[in-house]
């Protein structure tokens, strides 16, 4: 691990030519900060899905949204067909001023969608892009959400308990799985061979879903097609890990401006034999723009883990998106790992992952070596299923979602 110390500022922030930083970037479904961005059509009521964030900069800047449909994979389209450019534009952000005590920041936005300026009128993955008016080809920062059209579809996931089958645990502990299966009938409006797959992501964890190819079965996913219309897809050997760390640092007399350590002791260590208690399900609840407390602090995370962790050690949380990058790899100081992090006054979830190297990008992650592994584990598995639209050039749809929890399970 290297061996030197430094402060690390708030995630998937970019810096453009005019000193602009987007901070505390946030997105959730209405006004609820712990639901997952994923409108879905289907509900009785019109959902939203809400953008916050503040600005650092000298200047009121003007700044405008962008939003894209994209792939499987968050890749745009560029087709004018799936662009509509009419409608994916915000323009002339709002933006408020932040209390004088907040010296980070000066600026917040808030804005919710769709509106009368924005549509999504494909139901899959999206991005939005924030940037200045005058130059479209800075993207000072960006997001991701799912929206999810009316459908036919009834999904019917269920989840087992189980044992790992496929793998030889180092401890009994990491055997612990859950089985998660999905039945469906396709109508007959739609063409069972262009059922894509289905894909599986684990609470917030949008960067690192499971996809179960509908043309590719292995030991640990498959689909059973009866050759008509009824699909059965299955997931094996899913880790139920543990209930995530909390940060609470809404107290100002236990963590005073403008600094100080994320957990009272000081030092952390493993979790692989504790199991926590509830989380937020992997969200941030961040103090509100207009309070004097919604300062920002430097926070100084340690942790002390089990000699046999030779890997390198990563600190991830609802405040990067709960994205595994080196920016957030924990530094060698005399045995201890430390890591600062600049965080608003409010509450997060995060745990400690290890990972390795390989060809300078990060690989084979270990969500729980540090953190354990537990059936009694609350997750919320959110399951899409797609389908090769051949419509408008062809793209790749969402045609049903469901989520389901663990609980109980």
């Amino acid at each position: 691990m290297r061996n030197f110390f430094f402060i690390l500022f708030f995630a998937s922030q970019f810096i453009s030519a005019q000193d602009i930083v987007i901070k505390s970037l946030q997105t959730y479904l209405d006004d609820k900060e712990v639901l997952v961005p994923i409108i879905d059509y289907n509900q009785e009521y019109e959902q939203t899905f809400t953008i916050n964030f503040d600005v650092a900069t000298q200047n009121s800047p003007n700044l405008i949204i962008v939003f894209k449909f994209c792939n499987q994979n968050w890749e745009p389209y560029n087709s004018i067909f799936l662009t509509d450019p009419t409608y994916n534009t915000e323009y002339n952000l709002w933006l408020y001023e932040l209390p004088s005590n907040v010296k980070e920041a000066q600026y917040h936005y808030s804005g919710q969608f769709p509106n009368n300026n924005i549509r999504f009128p494909f139901s899959g993955k999206w991005k939005f892009f924030i940037m200045e008016s005058y130059n479209r080809d800075n993207v000072i920062a960006e997001g991701k959400f799912v929206v999810v059209h009316k459908s036919k579809i009834r999904l019917r996931p269920s989840i087992t308990r189980s044992r790992a089958e496929n793998e030889i645990p180092g401890n009994s502990e990491l055997g612990r799985t859950f089985i998660l299966k999905t039945d469906f009938v396709l109508p007959d409006s739609l063409y069972p061979n262009l059922v894509k797959g289905m894909e599986i992501i684990e609470n917030g964890k949008i960067e690192y879903p499971y996809f179960i190819n509908r043309d590719f079965n292995t030991e640990n996913k498959f689909v059973d097609w009866n050759g008509s219309n009824r699909f059965s897809f299955l997931i094996r050997d899913l880790k139920p890990g543990n209930n995530y760390r909390t940060l609470n640092l809404r107290n100002k007399s236990k963590y005073q401006y403008p600094s100080g350590d994320a957990q009272f002791g000081g030092i952390e260590t493993s979790n692989f034999y504790k199991f926590n208690r509830d989380d937020n399900q992997g969200a941030s609840l961040i103090n509100d723009y207009n309070s004097d407390d919604a300062q920002y602090l430097n926070i100084r995370f340690r942790i002390r883990p089990p000699e046999e962790v030779m890997a390198p050690v990563f600190l991830v949380g609802s405040f990067n998106n709960w994205i595994v990058s080196p920016e957030y790899e924990m530094y060698d100081k005399d045995g201890l790992l430390s890591l600062i992090v600049q965080l608003k006054r409010g509450i997060y979830d995060y745990q400690y992952v290890t990972a390795e190297y390989k060809n300078d990008k990060i690989s084979n992650i270990d969500w729980n070596i540090l953190e354990g592994n537990f059936w009694e584990t609350d997750n919320i598995y959110h399951i899409f299923l797609y389908y090769s639209n051949p419509d408008k050039g062809g793209f790749e749809e969402i045609i049903a979602y469901k989520k389901i929890s663990s609980r109980g399970t």
